[in-house]
């Protein structure tokens, strides 16, 4: 039988929470390995390097093995028995 909540999309506050552990980690150690190298632009073109590298990253990287992850904690949880 499966897990209620494995069977539609995540609640909200799941999704902004696996974006947010995807996002901001992953912001971080581009913007440390890259820093130097884009010192020198302006902050715009800055945002538009660091976004065109991590979106991709978090979709199709990241975010698939956050939802396996969700998926398995939340099988091995027994189902809240409905009131």
């Amino acid at each position: 039988m499966s897990h209620p909540a494995l069977s539609g999309p995540p609640p909200k506050h799941h999704m902004a929470l696996m974006i947010w552990m995807s996002v901001f980690p992953t912001l971080t150690v581009l913007e440390l390995l890259f820093h130097t190298w884009l010192d020198g632009l302006p902050m715009v073109v800055q945002t538009l390097i660091l976004s065109a590298l991590v979106v991709p990253t978090v979709v199709y990287v990241l975010m698939p093995r956050l939802h396996r992850v969700r998926g398995r904690l939340l099988a091995r949880r027994p189902p809240r028995a409905s009131a």
